[in-house]
């Protein structure tokens, strides 16, 4: 497995210059806080007006719009789940979100994706749980054979979360 295909970075993931972005989107893809709100804020109106035309997106689930004001080309919504304690499927979902977030980038031929720290935010989704299911599912998704996208960016906000994601990768 090329781990070289999975990076770590601390950044704004609305200042990435990749394929597509991940958006942590609540279910109405309208627009909310935390990222969803910075990549709406950042990618402008013509984001929310693509969104409605949606329907909406279920936890677990992905949708991909265009990036519009962003560099990024593309945006991938995917909807986390809220944390309940755990016992409420919040991590098979979870893992849903990535898997589902790679298989929209690979079938639109997408060579670069970034994602977020998906639920971590305001979904309380603890941290180190999270960022071994995010890094779990591309590592899989690298092994079963998928060749796109060929680089997968995990975007950290802040130094917890940077610190966290290099630790579960091992860097």
């Amino acid at each position: 497995m090329n781990e070289k295909r999975i990076v770590v970075v601390q950044a704004d993931i609305t200042k990435l210059d990749v394929d597509v972005i991940v958006n942590a989107a609540n279910s109405s893809l309208l627009g909310g806080g935390g990222v969803d709100g910075a990549i709406h804020h950042a990618a402008g109106s013509e984001l929310l007006e693509e969104c409605r035309l949606l329907g909406g997106c279920p936890a677990g689930e992905a949708r991909m719009t265009r990036g519009y004001r962003l560099p990024a080309r593309y945006v991938i919504h995917t909807v986390g789940p809220v944390w309940w304690g755990g016992g409420y499927d919040e991590a098979s979902l979870l893992a849903s979100c990535y898997r589902n977030s790679l298989a929209l980038a690979e079938s639109h031929d997408l060579e670069t994706i970034a994602f977020p720290a998906i639920s971590t935010g305001i979904f309380g989704y603890p941290l180190q749980s999270a960022t071994e299911i995010a890094v779990g599912e591309a590592r899989q998704f690298i092994s079963a054979g998928h060749t796109k996208p060929k680089q997968i960016i995990f975007v950290c906000w802040s130094d917890e979360t940077y610190r966290t994601y290099l630790s579960v990768i091992g860097e």
